[in-house]
């Protein structure tokens, strides 16, 4: 039996618009270090786009195995209003997300400004990837810090 708890775990969405590059790809790592460091109850996790790919990008399935982590069977899928609004933080890739509209909604956004991977080299796409898994640790640091 597991203790009841006091609080509502914190949300996160990472949104862009094709939820094909970088979101699926802050949301890997992002499911990485949340169990690294023991927050599966602490922490909830979401992803989507405003209009969604039909698949994630080639380049982004091979230089995510590269590190380690498979994302060939994710899906690219269309974030909620819904989900936005009971987000916490909603973090933006750099992307044209005008669709995200944080009206009502007493969360904090944050813009990561990331270039599109879709159609770049695979050492442009590693140095992407590099510098999500740097802000999601980070961001993660801050919120355990934060308690």
């Amino acid at each position: 039996m597991t203790a009841p708890t006091d609080f509502a775990p914190v949300r996160i969405a990472f949104v862009c618009v094709q939820n094909a590059g970088r979101s699926q790809m802050a949301y890997a790592f992002a499911r990485r270090e949340r169990a690294a460091r023991g927050l599966e109850d602490r922490i909830d996790i979401v992803t989507g786009g405003t209009r969604p790919a039909a698949a994630v990008h080639a380049e982004v399935v091979e230089t995510m195995a590269d590190a380690g982590i498979d994302v060939a069977d994710r899906t690219p899928r269309e974030v909620t209003f819904d989900e936005i609004r009971d987000s916490d933080y909603v973090i933006t890739m750099g992307c044209s997300a005008e669709d995200v509209c944080p009206a009502g909604w007493g969360g904090e956004n944050r813009d990561w400004d990331l270039p599109d991977p879709d159609g770049r080299s695979a050492e442009d796409v590693a140095r992407i990837r590099d510098e999500i898994e740097d802000r999601v640790r980070r961001l993660f640091a801050e919120l355990q810090a934060d308690g």
